[in-house]
């Protein structure tokens, strides 16, 4: 039993000890553990004290060398404005020395004219003293003499002066001789033929005016891409039912008003279908060149032509000049070519061929340098026409001379349709010649796209490529446009030069 008391008494004493020594441990093992992160935070503080120190340093160094940049910059820029005061001042002392030496010219200026005027007043004198020692000398006043010197030639001249007068007589006859032949020639037949001049606008009919809303557009941007697209202007006023497409040009008119008729018709009237419709317009009206062409051979009688001269040929549909249709001006010159020729018993089918042909130039005489006849007979040439049908063509403006018969029957006839009554404007056509100078100045301008004359020639539109223009340039290039058009063309009032750059990015999601 006192065993078994001890025992116990020994294991209590055991774990009281061991519980002693373990507390202890546990204290030594924490105060190291604190003692180590207590010396890493000291070193962690060390280290931000020293990187502070040196960052410190670096920005010191830095502001500087900033502050000694600074220094020199301000260095140079007051030997600039140094330099820049001591041109100015030289610059002001040869002002002056220029100004004193131009009052110093001045002044001699001054004496030498007042010198001239003396000598000029003695020369008179003179002159008169010696008129009058004439007339006192020869007792003949001053127009007495040139009477008797005029009455001298005339006698000695007498021969010369009747045979220069015979002469002109005979050439005088000679040439009404010829001006009589031309009038009988022209009297053998009259055609006479209903012309009625081409206008500048054309109306297209609405079935409602709520349809003008929307032919302008959320701020305008329908009636701006169909101004754009056709070169044309829109004319929304309050004219009931009706809309005006206005412009010189008859092919443009046309494209806006057949795109314009169909957008109406199909009812969505937006910039992306403006610029399909406008597509699909222009493709009829290549077909209806077409016919036109081949209606006005077909007229006229000539067959085995290439048809790409036919098509050149039914451009002049949409083509005027003095306000006269040029395709319906050729068919009148190739009729009355051939009824002239057949009573003066001339080649009809030569003249007739020559006759619509003879304005075949200003088909395309917008778009290649030089007259009228010589782009005809190029185009003649290259269709492989006979060279007799060319050389009747090439005098009708007396260019050429007239080198057969029916040369000459080509310039009669073209002159009678052109001369009858009713059949010219000249001022429109000084009007339509105007506005093509206009577009053609703005187009010889680098990075022009389009440009389109509106507004009656008093207003220019110009489109640009915005990758080669930029805004700067833009600017730029209206105020040169402005002045090429002032010093080239005459026009009263003033014109307005619209230089319009638009960037536009096209995406498709597939």
């Amino acid at each position: 039993m006192n065993n078994l008391i001890l025992f116990i008494g020994t294991i209590i004493g055991t774990l009281i000890i061991g519980s002693i020594l373990g507390y202890y441990t546990r204290q030594t093992i924490a105060k190291k553990q604190a003692g180590t992160i207590e010396a890493k935070l000291n070193k962690l503080i060390s280290q931000a004290k020293d990187e502070a120190k040196e960052t410190l340093l670096k920005a010191k160094e830095k502001a500087n060398q900033i502050l000694e940049e600074i220094k020199e910059q301000e260095k140079d820029r007051q030997k600039q404005l140094t330099r820049m005061e001591e041109r100015i001042i030289k610059k002001e002392q040869n002002l002056d020395q220029k100004s004193d030496q131009l009052e110093k010219d001045y002044s001699d200026l001054k004496l030498k004219v007042q010198k001239v005027k003396k000598i000029k007043e003695e020369l008179n004198g003179l002159n008169q003293k010696q008129l009058e020692e004439l007339e006192r000398v020869s007792k003949l006043s001053q127009e007495q003499a040139k009477a008797e010197l005029l009455i001298a030639a005339e006698k000695e001249h007498q021969q010369i002066l009747l045979e220069k007068i015979n002469r002109l007589t005979k050439e005088g006859q000679e040439e009404l001789n010829k001006k009589a032949q031309k009038i009988i020639a022209l009297a053998m037949q009259r055609y006479a033929a209903s012309q009625a001049s081409e206008i500048t606008s054309t109306s297209v009919s609405l079935p409602s005016d709520d349809l003008k809303g929307r032919v302008i557009g959320k701020e305008g941007r329908n009636i701006k891409t169909l101004e754009k697209l056709t070169g044309v202007e829109i004319l929304v006023d309050d004219t009931p039912g009706a809309i005006v497409i206005s412009g010189f040009d008859p092919i443009r008119r046309q494209v806006a008003k057949m795109a314009l008729e169909k957008l109406l018709l199909d009812g969505r009237i937006q910039p992306a279908r403006i610029e399909e419709t406008i597509e699909e317009a222009r493709k009829k009206i290549g077909e209806k060149i077409q016919e036109a062409g081949e209606a006005a051979v077909y007229d006229v009688g000539v067959a085995g032509l290439n048809p790409q001269l036919i098509k050149v040929l039914g451009r002049l549909r949409f083509r005027t000049s003095y306000g006269q249709n040029v395709l319906l001006h050729s068919l009148e010159v190739a009729h009355l070519s051939g009824a002239i020729a057949s009573e003066l018993g001339a080649n009809v089918d030569l003249v007739k061929k020559a006759g619509l042909f003879h304005d075949i130039g200003k088909a395309v005489d917008h778009e290649i340098q030089g007259s009228h006849v010589e782009i005809g007979r190029k185009i003649l040439k290259k269709f492989d026409i006979d060279e007799k049908v060319i050389e009747a063509m090439q005098s009708h403006h007396e260019e050429y001379p007239f080198e057969s018969l029916e040369s000459i029957i080509v310039q009669v006839a073209d002159a009678i349709s052109g001369s009858r009554p009713g059949a010219r404007k000249d001022t429109l056509e000084a009007y339509l010649k105007r506005l093509e100078e206009l577009e053609n100045i703005a187009n010889s301008f680098k990075g022009v796209e389009k440009a389109y004359a509106i507004q009656a020639g008093r207003e220019i539109r110009v489109f640009v490529q915005p990758e080669e223009v930029d805004d700067l340039e833009a600017h730029k290039l209206a105020k040169k446009i402005a002045e090429q058009i002032h010093q080239e063309l005459k026009y009263p009032g003033e014109i307005k030069v619209n230089v319009i750059r638009e960037t536009r990015v096209v995406e498709y999601a597939r």
